[in-house]
């Protein structure tokens, strides 16, 4: 005992435990995202017998680890987006820590429980629930007790809107999908229920081997990237001599990026009358700036002319970003996500340079300082997949009861099994491009409901009563959850003495 209350007080120990405990939460919900979301994957070969539930969930999770090492980053990085900005850039103080836990922590209890009921619910629903109750609770608990400044509204209607739309788009479309193909596919078998526990012939069997592999690879390219955010946020917020940038650029990358900054420092200047505000303040300036009330002004420019001023003093001399001082990393990071997010909020609002020339350097500058601060390590993307993987593997069963035998009052046919799959993987990937995070849940189960329909199966209402139940219900839940757990986790932190 004595040790444990030596440690505490170490601030290296702390910060290390933290960090620690931190990553693991994180590594947790995807473990959770797994047996609760991925299940709906594996769910229509092991009731069409296609596959036994071993191979069928190993198969799974492999496919799902490849998704998540191909994946772009762009979803992981939007989650970031919802964000309080004060909070990303001070992501290593007791309220960037606190943030993290309390979204995690709800996430993962909202998920448990839903999962316990065997209730296919959304863990993309559930984790930005969590995150907009952090964003309303820090904006309360602030100095100007702002609501509209506490989350990211515009981000959070362009999510919300995905995740609304999304099973509506899977009900149709998979239901549409089915009477497609039994007008072109005339082969009855495809339209039966298995008998028994025999396998379908093999060609259907290729086709939902195929299905359930697309649809594991898009879960994992779309659901595995929230976690992976959420861990580079922590990384960067604890070691940021090792995680603010992308280390492996090479020297004209850095080279060029201090050039570009240096020109565009004196264009943004002009705008605000050759006023320049450097620093600090700056950066105060510019984070205000990126909250739903901030409003271009000459102040705006003034400060984006200092920070990218900051970033070309700071990497002139640097060959790579490995020769630039630990100390120095994470004030540079800060500096590049500050002005690469300020120009893109003003390319929106129309407030970019009028010449086209100029305003294609200054939307280059924003591409290039996001390429070097929103990246995702490999080890970041094994540990996710292998959380992922083992989740599937460990707790699948309720969910894929749900969706096998009690969505629809009849059994699960081939051709509603594939027509499912084949519609929720082509979704995911198109929410992939646009770098939005959808439901998997959501859109398999609505599919599954869909070919119900469109075959006149009929459907068991409790169950989707209780399911839209679940999906009407996570967004306030976890909510409120998280802005409950954020103002205790930020006052136990307090309590610790880490600031």
């Amino acid at each position: 005992m004595e040790f444990l209350a030596t440690a505490f007080t170490d601030p290296t120990f702390l910060t290390y435990f933290l960090l620690a405990l931190a990553v693991g939460l994180a590594l947790g919900f995807e473990f959770v995202n797994g047996f609760h979301d991925t299940a709906n994957a594996v769910a229509t070969v092991i009731y069409t017998h296609t596959l036994k539930p071993t191979p069928a969930v190993v198969w799974s999770g492999i496919w799902n680890l490849i998704g998540v090492l191909t994946s772009s980053g762009a979803v992981a990085f939007g989650i970031v987006e919802l964000l309080p900005v004060e909070l990303v850039i001070n992501i290593g103080s007791s309220a960037g820590f606190a943030m993290v836990f309390s979204l995690l922590v709800s996430a993962i209890m909202w998920n448990i429980g839903t999962w316990y009921l065997g209730l296919p619910a959304s863990s993309s629903h559930t984790l930005i629930g969590s995150i907009l109750g952090v964003g309303l609770a820090n904006a309360l608990m602030g100095p100007d007790h702002s609501v509209t400044d506490g989350v990211n509204w515009a981000k959070a209607q362009e999510v919300g809107l995905g995740l609304l739309i999304s099973p509506v788009v899977g009900f149709v479309a998979a239901a549409l999908l089915l009477i497609t193909l039994k007008i072109l596919v005339r082969k009855p078998e495809l339209y039966r229920a298995p008998v028994g526990k025999t396998p379908p012939p093999l060609w259907i069997r290729g086709i939902l081997m195929l299905t359930c592999t697309g649809v594991s690879f898009a879960h994992g390219s779309n659901d595995g990237q929230k976690g992976m955010g959420l861990i580079v946020l922590i990384l960067v917020g604890i070691l940021p001599g090792t995680y603010a940038l992308k280390m492996s650029a090479d020297h004209e990358t850095v080279a060029g990026l201090s050039a570009e900054a240096a020109q565009l420092s004196s264009v943004f200047a002009a705008e605000s009358d050759g006023s320049v505000i450097r620093g600090r303040e700056a950066n105060d300036k510019l984070a205000a700036f990126l909250k739903p009330s901030g409003q271009p002004s000459a102040e705006i420019f003034a400060a984006l002319a200092g920070a990218t001023a900051d970033i070309s003093v700071r990497l002139k001399n640097a060959e790579t970003f490995q020769a630039l001082p630990a100390s120095d990393r994470g004030g540079v990071r800060t500096d590049l996500y500050l002005v690469s997010k300020t120009i893109a909020k003003l390319d929106k609002a129309g407030r970019l340079a009028l010449d086209p020339e100029v305003r294609a350097a200054e939307q280059a500058l924003g591409k290039h300082a996001d390429a070097l601060t929103n990246y995702i390590p490999d080890w970041v993307k094994y540990a996710v997949a292998l959380s992922l993987g083992l989740g599937t593997m460990i707790g699948y069963k309720r969910i894929v009861k749900t969706v096998g035998e009690k969505i629809g009052k009849d059994h699960l046919t081939y051709g509603q099994g594939a027509s499912a799959e084949a519609v929720a993987m082509g979704t995911i990937m198109v929410a992939d491009h646009f770098g939005l995070p959808v439901s998997t849940t959501h859109v398999l189960s609505s599919g599954i409901a869909g070919t119900m329909a469109a075959n006149n199966s009929g459907l068991q209402m409790a169950t989707v009563r209780n399911i839209l139940m679940a999906w009407v219900l996570t967004l306030p839940v976890c909510i409120f959850l998280g802005a409950l757990l954020f103002a205790g986790a930020l006052n136990a932190i307090a309590l610790l003495g880490f600031r």
